[in-house]
């Protein structure tokens, strides 16, 4: 091998000397830079004594030591090596052997007598698809980092600031030039900025738990037969403290016969509390809101309508994405944008889905439908 830049790097894992090292010249000669090992015992001495994992791994399945699949089952369980696209090589007519490490979820396989051309083509797709996966991955963490930044920069710095002045006011005043009516403004102005952030804060734990998957355990232990949807209801509209900042009017539209589902009331509170929210905010103050509820088939939907700024068609489903709102900068909306995915992840937690109509300049309804199961009609 001249001194070309490697393309990439692979370790084989081969106990045929002979088929190790006629795979090692083909990669080479392709400007791979190989490690070999010749079972999973010694390819894993190699894995951990290297500074970077390899970019691939090419195993064969029978071999003394350790075998293909437990070295497999090896690797993947350590962190830092679980994403590394892994090939089998594996006899013509070993059936066994590929159902073994499809349900494994081994990314390819390679049969031996194998052809050059073949070996080769299948290093490079699957290489090529490991890196369009990262590229994308890497895209999608800066995109979240930079949305991350803005809400802590404008959402957590905003009634940071209200409680610190508030509280700077009070420490500098004396005791006989403090009026009681400045007492209360100031100590109402820690107290709403002290809310906010810990809205704000409560907003990104429940947000990491759904997205985490915790909160599917903590819904597990939780569930129960929900059928108070009155109170329910009530408990949602306390929380949904947009609406009297907003002064809106809140219209039911519920039926009395709706049926019981198995659920966690508190996630689906949270969730309606975050409908109500929604739409106050995105709505003239004093406009009117609609909150309702009704079945159909097996399903119970409870929907949130207002009139306010509607969204566009292209933004439909995105409003349901961590962290977004449409057109921030143009309109800077308060808020982290964590209210509908939280929405979504409850409906997601009880089996259900969301949906949003909207017409821009007219008004919006979002809906949650979630699944009425038939031992708790």
């Amino acid at each position: 091998m001249d001194n070309a830049e490697p393309k990439a790097t692979i370790l084989v894992v081969e106990d045929d000397i002979h088929l190790l090292q006629g795979i090692r010249d083909i990669l080479q000669l392709d400007y791979y830079h190989v490690l070999t090992a010749q079972n999973g015992v010694e390819a894993l001495t190699i894995l951990n004594d290297q500074p970077e994992p390899p970019d691939l791994i090419v195993s064969d399945i029978m071999m003394p030591q350790m075998d293909g699949v437990e070295f497999f089952q090896r690797v993947r369980q350590e962190p830092r090596w679980l994403s590394i696209p892994f090939i089998f090589l594996t006899a013509k007519g070993e059936k066994s052997d590929y159902h073994k490490g499809l349900r494994l979820g081994v990314d390819d396989y390679i049969v031996k007598p194998y052809d050059p051309p073949d070996l080769l083509v299948k290093i490079e797709a699957r290489i090529k698809r490991h890196e369009e996966l990262n590229q994308a991955h890497s895209e999608s963490l800066s995109k979240l980092k930079r949305q991350i930044l803005t809400i802590l920069n404008h959402e957590f710095r905003t009634p940071l600031t209200f409680v610190v002045a508030y509280a700077d006011m009070l420490n500098e005043a004396s005791a006989d030039s403090l009026q009681e009516g400045d007492m209360l403004a100031y100590l109402k102005g820690v107290s709403a900025g002290a809310e906010r952030l810990r809205s704000l804060i409560e907003n990104f734990i429940l947000l990491v738990e759904l997205e985490t998957g915790d909160a599917q355990q903590i819904f597990e232990w939780r569930k129960c037969p929900v059928h108070d949807w009155r109170s329910l209801f009530d408990d949602a509209r306390k929380r949904a403290k947009v609406i009297d900042a907003r002064h809106h009017r809140l219209d039911f539209q519920i039926t009395d016969d709706l049926p019981p589902i198995e659920g966690d009331p508190e996630y689906l509170a949270i969730a309606v509390m975050h409908l109500l929210n929604n739409a106050a905010k995105f709505s003239d103050a004093g406009q009117p809101i609609m909150l309702g509820a009704y079945t159909e088939g097996s399903s119970l939907t409870i929907w949130v309508r207002d009139e306010g700024r509607g969204i566009p068609p292209n933004e439909l489903e995105n409003i349901w994405e961590s962290f977004y709102q449409v057109d921030r900068a143009v309109h800077e909306d308060q808020g982290a944008g964590a209210g509908l995915a939280i929405v979504r992840g409850v409906a997601r937690l009880h089996g259900g889905s969301v949906g949003v109509s909207s017409e821009v300049g007219v008004g919006s309804t979002f809906k949650m439908v979630l699944p009425v199961k038939p031992q708790a009609m």
